[in-house]
C-alpha cells in the first residue's frame, strides 16, 4: 500500500470529464505553513453551490505531519476569529459506527470529511480504492491523499499515479521507508528474504514504519477496506472506529480515528462503481490482479481463488495483512481465533451436497491404510471459516456432479482445529484447501497441484489418474 496526500484546496483546475461535465476543485500547494502573524486571503471553490472567499489564518507546523496544509477552511460566510482553545466533546465511535453502519459510502465520506478537515487524509495504495478518491471528490470538500512508496511497486501502479493526480487535480504525498533500516535488512538477509521467513519483516521496514510517521500527523485516516477482502481478518471491520494500534498527532491509544467508508460494499459493486463514473484504474487489473502490492509478493488471482490469494501466496491463509491493518488480526483473535485454531466455535460449514461424502478422522486413515481401492477418491482438506476455500466452493460441488456415478468417489475432510497437526504430518497439508487424488492403485494420495481451482482444471487433474 502506498500512503500520500493531497488537499483540492487551493490550486490547478481539475480537466473537464469525459461524460462534458467538469469539475472545479483544487489541489493544494504543498509546502511549509507562513508566519503566524500574517494573514492569506484564499478562494475555495468546492462546487457550483458551495463557493466562498475568505480570510484563513495559518496554523503552527505540527511536527511528523504528512503534510503542513497552507490553510484552514471556514464555512461559507463565516467569520474567522482569532485561535481560541475549543474543548471537544469525546465522540462515541462505537455508537456512529452503529448509526452509519447502513450508510452509503458517500454519506460516510462527507461525514469523515466534514468532522476531522485538514486532519484526515485519504491511505491510497494503487488499486481499487481509487474508489475512495472519487467519492472525496463527490462530496465536494476538500480532502487530502498519502500513500506508501515501498520502492517495489509494479511499474504499473506508478503511471498510475501519475494518472490518478492529473484525473483529478491532486498532489499524492508519498512515504518512504528509512534508506538505512532497508539497507541493512537486504545487506543481511538478501533482497527476497521475505519467501523463506514471513513478509512481516519487509512490510514492518517498508510499510509500517512509513506509515506510522504519516499518521502522526493525523487525527484520522481513511481506508479501503472492506469485509469480504480477506479470510478471517477484516469480516467485522466496521465504518468507523478507534484504531486499535496506530496513534494521531495528539498521541496515545484512542488518538487517532480510522474510517472504512467502503467496508459494506462488495467488490463488484466497487468494480460497478468505477466503471459507471468512468474513474481511472491501474492496468495491472486487466491482467487479473485484483488486491495489488509490492511487485515480488503479488500475482494474479486464477479462476476459483480468491482475490486475496494474489498476495503472499506462499504462506497461510490467516497471515494476509501486511501489518496496516494489523488490528484486524487482534480482533480476529478474539472474535475467530478459536475457530480457526482450536475448531470450538460454531462455523457454518461448506462443500453441502448429495454427491459429497463428509470423511471423519477414521475415515482418513482407512484410506491411507488402503493399498489397493475400489474406487479413487477426489479430497478437499479445508476449513469452512477459510475464505479461499469459499470461493471454490461451487466448482468443486459441480465436479461432484460431474463425477457422479464414474466411480470416482468425492469426499471432504475438515482440516482445521485439532486435525490440522493430523493434516500437516500424513495429508500434505500446506494451507487450505489443499485437494488430494487417492488412486484405486497406489498407498498414497496425489497432491494437486495447481492453484486453478475452476472446474476445467480439476477435471484435467482427475482425468489423468482414472
Amino acid at each position: 500500500m502506498a500512503l500520500a496526500v493531497t488537499s483540492t484546496a487551493v490550486s490547478a483546475s481539475i480537466p473537464a470529464r469525459s461524460n462534458g461535465s467538469s469539475y472545479d476543485l483544487k489541489a493544494s500547494f504543498i509546502g511549509p505553513f507562513p508566519p503566524l502573524d500574517r494573514h492569506y486571503p484564499t478562494v475555495v471553490n468546492f462546487s457550483s453551490n458551495r463557493r466562498s472567499s475568505v480570510d484563513v489564518r495559518a496554523e503552527p507546523r505540527r511536527n511528523n505531519s504528512i503534510v503542513p496544509l497552507a490553510a484552514t477552511v471556514a464555512a461559507p460566510g463565516a467569520v474567522v476569529k482569532e485561535k481560541e482553545e475549543v474543548v471537544e466533546e469525546q465522540e462515541d465511535y462505537e455508537q456512529l459506527a452503529r448509526d452509519l453502519e447502513n450508510a452509503s459510502p458517500l454519506e460516510i465520506m462527507d461525514r469523515a470529511l466534514a468532522k476531522f478537515g485538514n486532519d484526515i487524509a485519504i491511505a491510497f495504495s494503487g488499486a481499487e480504492d481509487v474508489a475512495l478518491i472519487e467519492y472525496a471528490q463527490l462530496t465536494g470538500r476538500p480532502f487530502r491523499v498519502f500513500s506508501l512508496d515501498t520502492g517495489r511497486l509494479n511499474p504499473e501502479t506508478y503511471r498510475f499515479f501519475d494518472t490518478v493526480e492529473k484525473h483529478y487535480g491532486i498532489h499524492i504525498e508519498y512515504m518512504f521507508p528509512d534508506a538505512v533500516e532497508v539497507q541493512a535488512l537486504v545487506r543481511n538477509k538478501g533482497l527476497f528474504s521475505f519467501y523463506e521467513d514471513g513478509h512481516q519483516e519487509c512490510c514492518r521496514v517498508r510499510k509500517v514504519r512509513p506509515l506510522r510517521r504519516a499518521l502522526n500527523g493525523l487525527r484520522a485516516w481513511i481506508t479501503g477496506q472492506r469485509k469480504d477482502q480477506s479470510p478471517g481478518t477484516r469480516s467485522e471491520i466496521p465504518v468507523v472506529q478507534v484504531d486499535p494500534v496506530f496513534e494521531g498527532m495528539d498521541g496515545g491509544i484512542g488518538s487517532l480515528v480510522k474510517w472504512n467508508p467502503i467496508a459494506n460494499v462488495k467488490g463488484q459493486d466497487i468494480w460497478n462503481f468505477l466503471r459507471s463514473m468512468n474513474v481511472p484504474v491501474n492496468s495491472l487489473h486487466s491482467q487479473g490482479y485484483i488486491s495489488i502490492g509490492c511487485e515480488p509478493c503479488t500475482r494474479p488471482v486464477l479462476p476459483g481463488q480468491h482475490e486475496r490469494e494474489g498476495r503472499w501466496w506462499w504462506e497461510d491463509a490467516m497471515a494476509k495483512e501486511c501489518g496496516l491493518h494489523k488490528g484486524n488480526l487482534m480482533q480476529g483473535d478474539q472474535a475467530h481465533g478459536s475457530a480457526h485454531v482450536n475448531g470450538t466455535t460454531a462455523v457454518a460449514d461448506i462443500f453441502e451436497s448429495q454427491n459429497l461424502v463428509t470423511l471423519n478422522r477414521g475415515g482418513i486413515e482407512n484410506l491411507l491404510r488402503l493399498e489397493d481401492r475400489r474406487e479413487p477418491w477426489l479430497l478437499v482438506l479445508y476449513a469452512p471459516w477459510c475464505r479461499f476455500c469459499q470461493a471454490m466452493e461451487g466448482s468443486y460441488v459441480e465436479v461432484a456432479e460431474k463425477l457422479a456415478g464414474t466411480g470416482v468417489k468425492v469426499g471432504k475432510f475438515r482440516a482445521d482445529g485439532e486435525q490440522k497437526t493430523f493434516a500437516e504430518q500424513e495429508l500434505q497439508l500446506e494451507s487450505f484447501p489443499t485437494i488430494l487424488f487417492f488412486p484405486k492403485h497406489s498407498s498414497r494420495p496425489i497432491k494437486y497441484p495447481s492453484e486453478k481451482r475452476d472446474v476445467d482444471s480439476l477435471m484435467a487433474f482427475v482425468n489423468a489418474f482414472r
